[in-house]
């Protein structure tokens, strides 16, 4: 296994954190504070933290969408991917970008959906048919 990452970002209510990372996307709670507290993403470690008020969101035109400069998230294997994008639409959580199918045809082919938590930050699930291509030219 890669080594695993870790990302700090910015929430402005804990609690609604915890319900979206554990409730709405199944990741373990860890450790916490008063003002943090960090998710398991499938071995992956996000470290929540308590701030005063939202970042503003900028955005790129990639593929004939407007993607949300600073975001994060994973590369699933393709049926997870899927029963991912399922899920969360039986859940009813907004799309930013709805579930598709992005550069279709090309070395970068991906499936691609783009979700905010409670406190605005944009997360992107992504998966490739063949993983090989990950960072395809």
């Amino acid at each position: 296994m890669t080594a695993p990452f870790h990302l700090a970002f910015p929430v402005d209510d804990l609690e609604a954190a915890r319900a979206f990372y554990v409730g709405r996307l199944g990741c373990r709670e860890g450790r916490s504070a008063a003002r943090w507290v960090d998710f398991d993403l499938r071995g992956h470690q996000l470290s929540a933290h308590l701030v005063d008020g939202r970042d503003a969101t900028r955005t790129n035109p990639v593929d004939g969408d407007d993607v949300p400069v600073r975001h994060f998230g994973l590369v699933l294997p393709w049926d997870e991917w899927h029963e991912l994008a399922a899920n969360l639409r039986e859940q009813g959580v907004p799309f930013l970008i709805e579930p598709r199918v992005r550069f279709a045809g090309q070395p970068g082919e991906q499936a691609t959906l783009f979700v905010r938590d409670p406190a605005g930050n944009a997360l992107e699930f992504k998966a490739f048919r063949d993983p090989s291509r990950l960072f395809a030219r």
